[in-house]
């Protein structure tokens, strides 16, 4: 299952990524410094709650699924805090409003990606359990087509998916745009803006990671460099350097990085190919029931790993989508009232 490799991807790192950043000689009051002082400390939770301390855990399923519920929350965050600043959308500058639009197109895009890879792993699935059938049966012609649908499996996933490779120019495009503009010179857009960086850092740094284990590839990692301001700076930045440190060492020993639990069935499926190879004759039983069995076990925990991941990834779909779209409508919901005060002062001049 190699993939080919491409150029090296270069950090990101920002001179002076603040026009979101507090400027000198702002101050907030005590109810907006608490509402972003917790969601930053919530949010520095939710990155070190990630750091585990097992090497091995990275690029699995559960910790992607992790993951991705943890970045669930944060966008859950994100909407709370709009609703507790009372932020009317009367003060969101226009540019704001239209990066924020484009952004959210971009991640249903990888979402959508996601989906589309988890959706193809599943379809193999079909392939394995096909083979599992044909291998129990034991007869020279089972086995024979057990071997074919092995093959089939490896060649159906060692092939690219272009929907996630593309998710890595659009994962740059994402990193241009960091900086969101100001939401007008107000404090509640200051805090606003400054909560947004954490959402999308965090976003960003999964979306990297999953499109690293889906195409195998140590070079779709990005580096992102998060300023000490930052109450969640430390744990993000320690959390980017064990997980991108530990995929690249992998990479560096010559050391498969996709999805690991993708990994072990390959293994599994390469024994199984190598025995039939040989010829049902030379096969010694008691070590096919062994590989039958591995295989089966293996084939269960990818297929249970990629059904709760998927469900992750409909539900950051659904969330980027709802808020989306509560935008769009408080956009128009706004648009109608200005125009209903047009009208009426329009009908009180007539009046006059």
């Amino acid at each position: 299952m190699s993939r080919p490799q491409e150029p090296h991807r270069h950090s990101f790192p920002f001179g002076n990524p603040f026009r979101m950043m507090l400027p000198k000689g702002s101050h907030l009051s005590p109810k907006l410094l608490a509402l972003l002082n917790k969601f930053e400390e919530t949010l520095a939770g939710r990155l070190r709650k990630l750091r585990t301390t097992d090497k091995e855990s990275i690029l699995t399923l559960p910790w992607m699924t992790l993951s991705l519920q943890l970045l669930l929350d944060t966008h859950k965050d994100i909407k709370s805090l709009i609703t507790d600043l009372e932020l009317s959308l009367c003060d969101w500058d226009d540019k704001w409003i239209d990066v924020y639009l484009d952004n959210s197109v971009k991640l249903l895009d990888i979402c959508i990606a996601f989906s589309s890879e988890l959706s193809r792993l599943s379809q193999g699935q079909l392939l394995l359990q096909c083979g599992l059938c044909n291998l129990e049966r034991r007869s020279s012609g089972e086995l024979m087509k057990a071997r074919s649908s092995l093959n089939s499996w490896g060649q159906h996933i060692g092939s690219t998916n272009p929907r996630v490779e593309n998710c890595c120019s659009i994962i740059d495009k994402l990193v241009g745009l960091l900086n969101l503009p100001k939401v007008k010179n107000s404090a509640k857009g200051r805090v606003l803006t400054r909560a947004m960086y954490g959402v999308k850092v965090q976003t960003l740094f999964v979306c990297s990671v999953f499109t690293t284990a889906f195409t195998g590839s140590a070079k779709k990692l990005i580096d992102l460099r998060v300023p000490e301001a930052y109450l969640w700076a430390e744990a993000f930045n320690d959390l980017q350097t064990f997980v991108n440190g530990e995929i690249r060492s992998l990479a560096t020993c010559g050391k498969n990085i996709l999805v690991k639990e993708l990994q072990a069935v390959d293994a599994c499926v390469k024994d199984l190919y190598l025995m039939l190879d040989d010829g049902i004759e030379s096969v010694e039983e008691e070590a096919l029931k062994c590989s039958i069995a591995e295989l089966a076990k293996g084939a269960e925990r990818l297929s249970e790993g990629l059904d709760l991941l998927g469900k992750e990834v409909d539900g950051f779909f659904q969330i980027v989508l709802t808020g989306r779209d509560a935008l769009l409508g408080n956009l128009r919901i706004e648009s109608n009232f200005s125009c209903s005060s047009q009208e009426r002062k329009v009908e009180e001049q007539m009046v006059r």
